[in-house]
């Protein structure tokens, strides 16, 4: 088996039997990333027992795998930080617990990918879920406004120029978006490419949860205090006010007052992170999300 010069980091949180098929399907990739960093969050002591048993047990070769556990409780985003910040390659692949390649040379189109579009900061895969039609890779990319974490890599020296990502221990809404914002701030690119395909394990049904309903209302604020020009404040309450009653829509009122609540303690929290990116650089961020362009066309 071939390896090659990318590091796969995975932040995981009790997810044992999720995280242990992501890490398989992992190592049956040819070639296989030469380092695997797991960041176990929360001082999670039965995940970090469970995979070091398997380690041990298995007829998988696990010598490049590096096991972080954090007695903090940081977060996906913060996980990814720790990380990232201790990979030894330039291009990090970024996983969820329950997210894998579907392809066994994902690696090597990643190392092919970044080489011919030096612009690109991060590059992200086509994602698909449970039930879900799994299509052909193509052979086709287009330049997006954000991208995925459970299916993405990095630039490790664009990475570390960032602040990284916040520490929210739930991040819906905020995560990829705060760094994507910040990344076409600095002059570079997201780009999603149809060679590369991640199947992501799960039904989003937990993102019924009124934790993530609550989250999702205050991270909007979060992100609008942090990053936007105070000339665009207005834009993000209204994409608040927009998300409340999509969710109120959908049956999902459970956990509306509570993020509402939030919004107060949260800016307090993070005041200090505050980098507001150029009026020209949300516009044109804004404009991408609407209008995604092939690099064929």
């Amino acid at each position: 088996m071939n390896i090659c010069n990318v590091t796969a980091v995975i932040p995981t949180y009790k997810r044992l039997d999720q995280l242990l098929k992501t890490l398989e399907k992992i190592l049956l990739c040819n070639p296989q990333p030469n380092e695997i960093i797991i960041h176990i969050d929360a001082n999670d002591t039965q995940t970090e027992e469970g995979l070091k048993n398997h380690i041990n047990n298995s007829n998988f070769n696990f010598q490049n795998i590096k096991i972080i556990k954090n007695p903090l409780h940081v977060g996906p985003g913060g996980g990814r930080n720790i990380a990232i910040n201790q990979s030894s390659n330039p291009i990090i692949a970024s996983f969820d617990d329950d997210s894998y390649p579907l392809d066994t040379d994902y690696f090597q189109q990643l190392i092919n990918i970044f080489d011919s579009f030096p612009k690109a900061a991060v590059i992200t895969a086509k994602i698909f879920h449970i039930n879900e039609t799994i299509t052909p890779t193509e052979l086709n990319a287009k330049w997006v406004s954000d991208f995925i974490g459970c299916g993405c890599a990095y630039r490790k020296e664009v990475f570390q120029q960032t602040s990284g990502y916040v520490n929210l221990p739930i991040a819906y809404g905020m995560e990829e978006v705060d760094l994507s914002l910040r990344l076409h701030d600095m002059g570079w690119s997201v780009l999603e490419s149809y060679l590369l395909r991640v199947f992501h394990n799960t039904q989003l049904e937990h993102h019924q949860n009124p934790h993530i309903t609550a989250a999702s209302i205050a991270n909007q604020i979060l992100l609008t205090y942090l990053r936007y020009p105070i000339i665009f404040w207005w834009l993000g309450i209204g994409q608040c006010i927009s998300r409340i009653f999509w969710l109120v829509k959908h049956g999902r009122t459970s956990g509306i007052l509570t993020g509402l609540i939030l919004i107060p303690k949260l800016v307090q929290k993070y005041h200090q992170e505050r980098q507001p990116i150029s009026s020209k650089s949300l516009l044109n961020y804004l404009y991408l999300r609407k209008n995604t362009y092939s690099i064929f066309e």
